[in-house]
This record gives structure tokens, sequence and C-alpha cells, in this order.
């Protein structure tokens, strides 16, 4: 049988610095008309590679994981599958149309309702009206906004709008499906069924490719995976053979400081009325905890809004990347627009057994079990090793332990300007 999807020595180079625009004719025949009387020559620029020499290959009904650390070239690779951005070398064979979610709201317009974006959003993927039309109720119902299909999206909350778009790009009936980490808006209940739906995507003949950081749904939906450290391929083969090469690999080294950036850590398509500038371990908080001591966070707030009454959360992943642990603050935060602010968490008693944890943070409104709108999230940072309890400490022995014990609590919020 012959692969669906062929990646040969796939490479892509970027240049820091640098932005690639369209000239028009008369910008092109200009520059050609000055470039003999040019005599300085431009700034070298750096470049680097986020993808090199990068080989792999998917069959039909195939369920592939990309897995790897941020900046590992995931999003890259994923980007040159679905055609959005050009290789600079190498060579990628596709049998068959591509449907993708790289980023929630992909194709969607904030003015146009629910079931107009249905529509559009149909089409930027390759769908024929009558296609949209006769799935429509189904996508619809998946997504669960019956009641809100005919109001603008821009009123959507995040999940909303994550929910909408998965539900269009997963009854595409393209060949191959490709889902980035787009899943982290959703909740739980949600996450479960769109793994369902892309079983089921699978067991049709139809192969997926599927980028999470979250390593338990990687290995309950795929059953091969491919491994990305530093744009090459670390390892191919069986999910749990990658698994363990990843978190071999990865061995934690606590971070305790993280700027916000353009790294790929900030969930993409939220509005950003109150965004994240900085986090960090404060409060005399090292990157190395006992089981029973406290974890303060620093966070660092901009307000792009005036916002009242929101929350600041945190989860708390292990190294496998299964989350152990959420808590939400309440929602009685305030900022003015243009004012920056410093919150701090202090989670009391972590009771975490020995091993390695990161973070992932958000600020929003509502609560998540019944819906809520997130303004920022910030994903796998804050890197802290756990150590073996003091002998006076009870252990259960398991890198799921607040999950299975009692929830962090004793969580301290203070707004200083």
């Amino acid at each position: 049988m012959k692969p669906i999807i062929r990646v040969e020595n796939l490479g892509k180079q970027y240049v820091i610095g640098s932005r690639q625009g369209y000239e028009t004719v008369r910008d092109a025949i200009t520059q050609a008309l000055r470039r003999p009387f040019q005599k300085v020559s431009s700034p070298k620029r750096e470049r680097i590679w986020a993808l090199r020499d990068v080989s792999f290959a998917a069959a039909p009904g195939d369920l592939i994981g990309i897995i790897g650390r941020n900046g590992a070239g995931k999003s890259t690779l994923l980007k040159i599958l679905s055609r959005i951005t050009e290789p600079t070398m190498g060579r990628v064979e596709l049998r068959g149309r591509v449907g993708s979610l790289l980023e929630v709201g992909t194709g969607f317009h904030p003015e146009l309702t629910g079931r107009e974006n249905v529509y559009l959003n149909g089409a930027v993927l390759g769908m024929k009206r009558s296609e949209v039309k006769q799935k429509f109720d189904e996508i619809v119902s998946f997504a669960e906004v019956e009641r809100f299909i005919d109001t603008p999206i821009k009123r959507y909350s995040s999940g909303m709008y994550l929910r909408l778009a998965f539900a269009v790009a997963a009854h595409f009936e393209s060949e191959i499906l490709i889902v980035d980490e787009v899943l982290a808006v959703g909740d739980v209940a949600f996450q479960k069924k769109c793994l369902g739906r892309m079983s089921k995507v699978s067991k049709d003949g139809r192969t997926v490719l599927f980028v999470s950081h979250n390593m338990a749904a990687v290995q309950q939906l795929t059953t091969k995976a491919v491994v990305l450290h530093q744009g090459a391929v670390q390892f191919v083969g069986d999910t749990q053979s990658a698994i363990d090469n990843y978190t071999s690999m990865a061995a934690l080294v606590g971070t305790g400081v993280y700027e916000v950036g353009r790294d790929g850590r900030r969930l993409p398509g939220l509005s950003n009325a109150v965004e994240f500038l900085r986090l960090e371990l404060g409060d005399k908080s090292s990157a190395i905890l006992a089981s029973d001591q406290n974890l303060t966070i620093l966070a660092t707030l901009k307000g792009n809004e005036t916002v009242h009454n929101f929350r600041l959360s945190i989860t708390i992943f292990a190294a496998d990347g299964t989350p152990v642990g959420s808590a939400f603050g309440q929602e009685n935060l305030s900022i003015q627009q243009g004012h920056r602010s410093v919150c701090q968490l202090r989670l009391e008693g972590l009771r975490l057994a020995p091993g390695n944890y990161y973070c992932g943070l958000s600020v929003g409104t509502g609560d998540p079990s019944r819906g809520h709108k997130d303004f920022d999230v910030i994903l796998d940072v804050l890197y802290f090793e756990v150590l073996a309890p003091r002998a006076s400490t009870k252990d259960c022995g398991t890198n799921v332990c607040a999950a299975r014990c009692t929830t962090p609590s004793g969580i301290i919020w203070e707004i200083a300007d």
C-alpha cells in the first residue's frame, strides 16, 4: 500500500528579523533599475532552521502523534503539510485532500454568524456548498451551538469558537486530517468528544496527524508517533516508545522565569483583553520543592482593555503531559486599560509525588465547568522538580497525587500596581 503522506528530507529556514511581502510590478522594475547604483550591501541576517532533514511516512488510516517541546518545529511541519508555508528544501507527497485545524477559528469572520461561518469555513477547507448543506445539522449538533448559530461569532466564547471550528474540520471528507494543539481550549467533555471523532475518522480509512503536549491524549488516540527535537526527527515508531523517548530526552531543568514572547507558548486566537507579560516562581520558591511545600507564582499582567471581575487559573502537568491538578481563583480581579499589575498565586501544600512538573496559566472569566472565556493562555512554562517527602509526610506514591487527593488550595490573589 502506497503511503498517503511521504515526507523526505524536509527543511524550513527562516531569516530572523525579515518580513517577506509581496511586490508590485512597478516595485520590481524600480528595484532592478536602482540595483546597479547601490554600493552599500545589505547587512547579514541570522538564519535559523525550524526544520532540518525531516523524513517519515503515513499510511491510510494511520493515527500519528507529533510530539516535542515548544520550538521543536511541530507547527512549522503542520503548516507545510497544510500548504500554508512552503519548505526551503525537501519534498512532501500528499495523496488526498487535507483538512486542517491549526488555530482557533481559522477561516472565521467575527462579524458573520455561526451559520454563515460554517459555509465560509467549509469553502476555505475545500468543501462544496452542497456538502456543507448536507452536513450542516450534524456539524452544529456536534459543536453544541444550536441556540447561537445565528449569532455573530465575535460574541462566542473561546470554547464555542473552538467547538464550531473543529466540527467543520472534522466533518470535512478529507483523506488527511491535521489537528494542532487547539484542543487545549476546550473542556474535558469536549476533548473526549474530539478524540472520539478523530478515532472514527481513522477507522473510516482516513489519516490523522495529531499534535499535543498532553501525552495521555496522544497515548489514548494514536498508534504511532514522531518525536521532533530542535527541528529534527528524534524518533519515529510506536506511540509508547515515542513517549518514553520524549520524556527521557526532555529532562526538565528548572526554569523559574518566563518572559512572554513569540515562541509558541501563547495560545492563539484569544482576545488578549488582559494578557500575561511575565511569569516567575516567587516568594522564596525555587525550581526544586518538597512535596508538602508551597508553590508561589508571580504573574505580571497588562490590561489592553479595562476589565473587571476576572480570574486567574493554573494547571500543573506531569513530565509526560498528564494534568495532575488545577486551581481557579475568584472573579474579583480588575485592571485598567494600559496598566500593569502583579498577581501572586500561592498553592499551599502541593501534595505532589516526586518528579518533574510544569505549568499552564490562563486569565479570563467564568467557571470552566459551566462555560468560560479566556483572554490569554500560556502553556508549558515554569518547570520545577518535586523531591521525596519528609519522613513525617504521607505520600500516595503517584504522579497524579494532586488529582486523586485534594486539589491544591490556599490561593492568595494580590494586585499591586
